[in-house]
Formats: C-alpha cells, structure tokens, sequence
C-alpha cells in the first residue's frame, strides 16, 4: 500500500486539498474557494491520466508523471542538465529508442539535417546504395524453417519476438507481444518461463523456449518430464521449439527468479513451488555431450509431432560448437535452426561481470557460425537465426548480411509497449508495468494499445528494410551479401564487407582444406565430447 501513495502522492494531494477547500469555502470562508481555480485543473489531469490507455506512466504517476514529457520536449535545450547521465552508457541509444517509439506509433519519423552519426567513427557502417535502385514492392518477408526430417515447418517473418519470459515480464506485456505478433503474423517467443494463460488467451505464434529448468515440462525434481512436453508441444499455437544453452547477457549462468516475484500463476506456468528463490541450473541435467544434445533434438521433434526444433547459444569456446557439427555429420541428425545470441544481449538482472565480459558479441559469433557451418557443408541445412541488440532496419540489413537467415528482438518490441529503461527490472517496481508482477503497476499497461504498437514496430521496421533493399538495387532479403555493406575499421578505413568477413570455402572442413583458426579448433573438437582434444605437444 505504502507504493501506491507514494505514485499516487501528488494526485491524492491535490484531490484531497481540493475537497479541503471547498468544504472551508462551503462552511466557512468564500476565500477557500480561490484555491480551487488551480486545484480542479490538476484533479480532472489526474483524473484524465488514471484513465487513458496510451501512456503507462501516467497511468501509474499521474499529474507528476508530466514531467517526463516536459523534458522529452525540452531535451535539446537543456540536455546538459538531465538526470541522465551521458557517461554512464545505457543499453540502447536516444536514437534508437527514438526509432522505436516513432515506429511503434506510427508517427512520422523523418530526420531534418542530415545524419546524426560520426560516420568517421571506428565501427560506423553503412549500405552499399545501387546507382540503380529498385522500387520496394513490400515488406511481409518470409523465411521458410525446418530440415529434412521437419514434418512441420514454419514460415517465419524476417522479424519476430525474443525470448520474454512470463515472470521476468508482466503478463500484460506477455498478452501485448502476443496479440501484436498475431495482428502482425509473426512469432512470439516465450523466453524460459514456459507458456501462461497469458500467452494462449490471444492465440498468436509461439516459440517455446525449453531452457535448463525444463519449465512447463518439468518433474518435481526438475528433470524433462516427455509427457508434460507433449501435451504442450502439439497445441497448434506452438510453431517451433528452441533448446536454448546459453544466454548472451549472461552465458554459463542458469536463471534466478526470486521469491518475491513467484505468484501463483508463475509458479503454475513453470512448475515450481512459491516458497524458494527459482534457480535454473546453469547446464542441461538431461545431456552433456554433442551427441546427447542432438539425440534431444530428435526427441522434442518427435514429441512435438515433427515441428521445426533448434538450439539457441552464446558461443564462448568456438571448438564446442565445432563439436556439435561434428556430431551433426555422424549422427545424421541436425536441428532445423540455430540462434546465434550475442553477448551484448539484454535481461532484466545479469551479474555485472557476466553481462560484460562473458560471451563472444554478435557480429563475431554470427560471422564465425555462418562460415563453420559454410566449411561443414551444413549451411543448407540449418537455419541461422540472431539476437542481440537489434532494433533498426539497418540492424536487420547488416545481420542478415553477416550471415543470419531472420533475427530476433526482444528490447525493441519491449520500448513498444513501453520500456523506458528506468533499469528496475529486478525490483519488481517497473514504472510502467512492463517488467513487475504488481497488480498495480502493470494495470498502466494496456493489453490492446500496446499490442498495436507492437505490431506497427514490426511493420514499419520490415518496411525500413525494404527501403534499404530497394536503394542496393536488391528485391528480397535473401540477396543481401557482405559485400553490400562497408564498414570503418580502427584505422579509419572502409572495409567492404566481403573483406572484413570472409567464410570458409564449401565443404573445407571436411576435405582438410580450410586453414586458419577455425581449421586448427575443427581438429580439436570431438562429436562425442564438449571438452577438446588436447594439441599435440
């Protein structure tokens, strides 16, 4: 109760004194009416902001909560003064949050003045335009998911909802991601935390996640229950099914959802009990060997009654990723896709060293899983998806370039329904409902408003790609190649793509051909092992 009056301080404040007044003016003095010619404005703002739907923070700190919009308004003139602070470095960009909140609302983003960027800056990138570009004659763009032994693959958007586990995430936002990946005809990933009524009341497409704790799938000891998994898998809503090793924000280490946080529906969708910390192992209990891993690929696939299956990694040592190709040629068996999640990802609490310093980031764990699988001769068979820091259209252009087939995004869609990175994701104490399981605060996120501005991010960021496609001189997504984009290396110079990565000839891990370091780990990795063969002395 004590957070409630301290969001609602001012307003009840100002509605109390209002009462105040115009009883003493009733009763008493004429005069205590004065007060009132300022009092009744700010209780109908009040009001007003209880009861709009289209800005969380309203909602939860009415009248005060104007303040933020004072400043957003004001932001150029007196940026220098803000709370914020422009050293300490934030997970995302003004201007990439920027994109997101125009996109979401469908307003009008254009940009006066030219580019914002130094574009003589190390790292800075771009699109290589065509003298001769193309017309964009649309956005919807697909890409067909699983293999040879998919009974049931999956046409996927180009662009689609990263792993948002009900938990770490309010089940308003889980019905929003959900509703708006409906509307928008793409997948909605349901992050560790299993499936909820909140993820099946809007029936959209779902990517269940199966991570170390087995949720939703689970015995009472917490090994994979196949029964459990079934019932679930086989609901037409569930497209794909992803076995996700690691997390880029914070790869080598399982889950915490602490007690606080676990209610009853929580604890129902996960399977765990209410009265502990929810810990997730940081290995999978059911395999440890290459071998192990793809023989529970085979078996989610047949549980699931043929569905497209895959693993989503953070790649640290490159030779156990190695080792799952290796296994992948003896075995016969492969997973229709890999997601590539890299180590700038983003959660709601990471240690601070694992956030930072653990997991190879995107664009080099990409580069590398695209010319391994290129020199296994496996590149045809897999898809590869992405993660990591993914918001603009360029971002997508740029992934897809490196080698991924479609990406993920899960803090782009969160700015959509809201996500103004207070970073008080662990507190439980969001500002604007997205990341609490408090009923009062996530009722400032409302389910159908926020779902539309997931689905015009969606739209409009796969229309920003079409734009890039058509100035290449390109007409769909699978044409783009390294070499249609540049980019600045530390020594100032632009660095045609195909320059900058270049992947491993057909086949040429098999035939003994490729050299180099992925060639020398090839020799170490070992199908039957994660652990490496030791060099020769």
């Amino acid at each position: 109760m004590g957070l409630i009056w301290s969001r609602y301080t001012i307003f009840l404040t100002v509605l109390s004194s209002s009462f105040a007044c115009a009883v003493l003016g009733y009763v008493s003095d004429a005069r205590f009416f004065l007060p009132l010619l300022a009092l009744a404005p700010l209780v109908l703002v009040g009001l007003h902001d209880l009861l709009q739907t289209s800005h969380a923070i309203l909602r939860n700190y009415p009248i005060i909560g104007h303040v933020r919009f004072i400043l957003e308004a004001v932001r150029p003139e007196i940026r220098q003064y803000l709370i914020e602070d422009e050293s300490d470095p934030v997970p995302f960009s003004r201007e990439q949050r920027a994109v997101v909140y125009q996109r979401a609302k469908n307003v009008f983003d254009k940009q006066p003045f030219g580019s914002v960027r130094d574009v003589n800056a190390p790292g800075y990138g771009w699109v290589a335009h065509s003298i001769t570009p193309q017309e964009p004659t649309g956005h919807d763009f697909r890409v067909t998911i699983g293999g040879r032994d998919c009974e049931k693959p999956y046409q996927a958007s180009l662009l689609n909802i990263s792993g948002t586990s009900f938990g770490a995430v309010s089940g308003n936002a889980i019905q929003a991601f959900n509703l708006g990946a409906r509307q928008g005809g793409f997948a909605h990933n349901t992050g560790e935390g299993s499936i909820s009524r909140h993820h099946r009341r809007h029936r959209g497409d779902l990517i269940w996640q199966i991570a170390t704790g087995y949720f939703g799938c689970r015995t009472p000891d917490g090994r994979f229950d196949p029964i459990a998994f079934q019932r679930q898998s086989t609901d037409d809503q569930v497209k794909m099914i992803e076995v996700k090793l690691s997390q880029g924000a914070k790869p080598g280490h399982g889950g915490v959802l602490p007690r606080a946080k676990i209610n009853g529906e929580i604890a129902r969708a996960r399977g765990i009990a209410r009265n502990r910390d929810c810990v997730s192992p940081a290995a999978h209990p059911e395999f440890d060997t290459p071998f192990g891993l793809l023989l529970f690929v085979q078996m989610l696939r047949r549980l699931s009654g043929g569905k497209p299956v895959g693993i989503k990694l953070c790649i640290g040592h490159r030779y156990e990723f190695l080792a799952i190709l290796k296994a992948i040629h003896r075995s016969g068996v492969a997973p229709d896709f890999i997601v590539i999640d890299g180590g700038e990802g983003g959660t709601g609490a990471a240690p601070r060293e694992l956030a930072n310093h653990v997991g190879l980031p995107l664009a080099d764990a990409l580069r590398f899983a695209h010319s391994a699988l290129i020199g296994a001769g496996l590149r045809d068979q897999v898809k590869l998806g992405a993660s990591g820091k993914i918001i603009t259209g360029y971002d997508i252009f740029r992934t897809l370039a490196i080698g991924a087939d479609y990406v993920m995004s899960a803090r782009g869609f969160m700015f959509a329904v809201g996500c103004i990175q207070a970073r008080t994701c662990h507190s439980n104490r969001c500002p604007t409902g997205v990341a609490t399981q408090s009923f009062w605060r996530q009722r400032a996120l409302v389910v159908k408003d926020k779902a539309r501005r997931v689905d015009n991010f969606h739209r409009n960021s796969l229309k920003a790609l079409a734009q890039l496609l058509g100035a290449a001189g390109l007409s769909d997504p699978a044409e783009i190649l390294p070499r249609h984009i540049f980019l600045r290396d530390s020594n100032g110079q632009a660095i045609r793509g195909d320059q900058a990565f270049l992947p491993l000839a057909p086949g040429s891990l098999l035939d003994g051909t490729a050299t180099g370091a992925i060639a020398e780990e090839w020799q170490r990795a070992r199908a039957d092992s994660f652990q490496p063969l030791e060099p020769a002395a």
